[in-house]
């Protein structure tokens, strides 16, 4: 089996570490790939720079079964493009993707089809969305409708910072096109759970649970990231949390999908907030989330490859997925500055005595040398019988590893 991989990031790394450990797959090319990938079992780093171009070489090399990474290619319809030619595609169609590219789009999906929400509004005009502000309890959350790479969402705690948040998106354009439509969310107090999920259309089949961590400061402070790091299993997710969760959120979402008639193969990933009321739906992502594909899937002793050909062949409900008795912690290294500017081209150096997973993210290959070339630079993974020897196994090993300004949380898991 041949696989194209599509993306660059630290999820993309650990994808193409998890397809290639399959005993089906030959060859994976990972496009564009990053300096983790070059060195993968099987893969291959390739150059496309558009669909029609990722189309062709699908066609050309005869490829099985192609995975989508980011965000942005499914709202830009890949997928509708792979099908109509009738390659096999692990995405969801467009229309579908809109679960994730556009926040006001999937809060009145969550709403019309009886998943539990956080209650909101949304707006176009920056005169409306500040009346509505007069409404409000604070602090209050504060979203950009469209892809922000994980940064689009502030909270609030006061009406002039709320004010100002709208001011930037609305009138000054902070997340360009993403930033043009806002939702105004009521803020709920409690702990954030992640929980990847594959959906073929007519069942959702759910992974283990995870925590993300994504402020850039300890004790979730400053700004937000795509993720500082993350725990799997979310230690806050219990029984009834998780047959909460079934019930109210992943049913309704997929009554919903099959009522709206969207084609759906491919990961619903949903992210919730447990409250002393039960688990909300905060948002869904309509791919494998990053990082915590990076701590979830070296816990997951079944072949991805069946998992993903189930779901492509709407037989998901045969799937019964088993993973490690363990507890897996991601901590991010990143580029200092980071989520704002940062430096690029720092040499990383790796002692030999690394003995963790190390998934990378913003690295490259530059003569022979692995340099930084983004924010979120590098995923240091560990696995134990219980999370504290996960953590301390991870920070162990992530003081194997230097960059020039690198910067990780310390209390990933805490």
């Amino acid at each position: 089996m041949k696989i194209l991989l599509i993306g660059s990031g630290g999820r993309e790394h650990a994808l193409a570490w998890k397809l290639a450990q399959s005993e089906q797959v030959t060859s994976i090319y990972v496009c564009p790939g990053n300096a983790g990938t070059a060195d993968e079992e099987k893969c291959q780093n390739i150059e496309l720079t558009d669909i029609p171009e990722m189309v062709a070489f699908a066609k050309e090399y005869a490829i099985d079964i192609t995975v989508v990474g980011p965000e942005a290619l499914l709202v830009e319809g890949i997928a509708d493009a792979f099908e109509a030619e009738e390659l096999r595609i692990f995405a969801p169609k467009q229309a579908a993707a809109q679960l994730e590219g556009s926040k006001a789009y999937s809060k009145k999906f969550m709403q019309k089809h009886g998943v539990r929400t956080a209650k909101y509004k949304s707006f176009i005009d920056l005169c409306h969305a500040s009346d509505y502000l007069n409404m409000v309890q604070y602090p209050v959350v504060i979203k950009a409708s469209g892809l922000a790479a994980g940064k689009g969402v502030l909270i609030c705690p006061t009406q002039k910072e709320a004010e100002a948040a709208l001011h930037d998106m609305l009138t000054m354009g902070k997340f360009g096109e993403a930033g043009s439509e806002v939702v105004i969310e009521e803020f709920l107090h409690g702990v954030e759970a992640s929980i990847l999920s594959v959906c073929d259309g007519h069942s959702i089949l759910p992974f283990i649970s995870a925590k993300d961590h994504k402020k850039i400061g300890e004790g979730e402070t400053g700004l937000n990231t795509g993720g500082m790091g993350v725990v799997a299993p979310n230690p806050y997710v219990s029984e009834a949390i998780w047959q909460d969760f079934q019930q109210n959120i992943a049913l309704p979402t997929l009554q919903g999908i099959q009522a709206e008639g969207l084609d759906f193969k491919g990961v619903i990933f949903f992210g919730l907030m447990i409250t002393e009321d039960g688990c909300y739906c905060l948002e869904y992502n309509t791919r494998f989330g990053d990082p915590e594909t990076q701590a979830v899937l070296p816990l997951l002793k079944t072949d991805l490859v069946d998992i993903i050909e189930a779901c492509l062949n709407e037989t998901l409900n045969t799937i019964q997925p088993e993973w490690q008795p363990a507890h897996s912690c991601c901590v991010v290294a990143a580029a200092g500055g980071y989520p704002e500017s940062y430096q690029k081209g720092m040499e990383i150096q790796v002692d030999p005595a690394f003995d963790q997973h190390l998934f990378f993210a913003g690295a490259k290959k530059d003569h022979g040398k692995t340099i930084t070339s983004g924010g979120r630079v590098l995923n240091v993974i560990a696995q134990a019988d219980n999370l504290e020897n996960a953590r301390n196994a991870a920070y162990n090993a992530m003081n194997h590893i230097s960059f020039e300004t690198m910067y990780f949380r310390k209390d990933i898991g805490l």
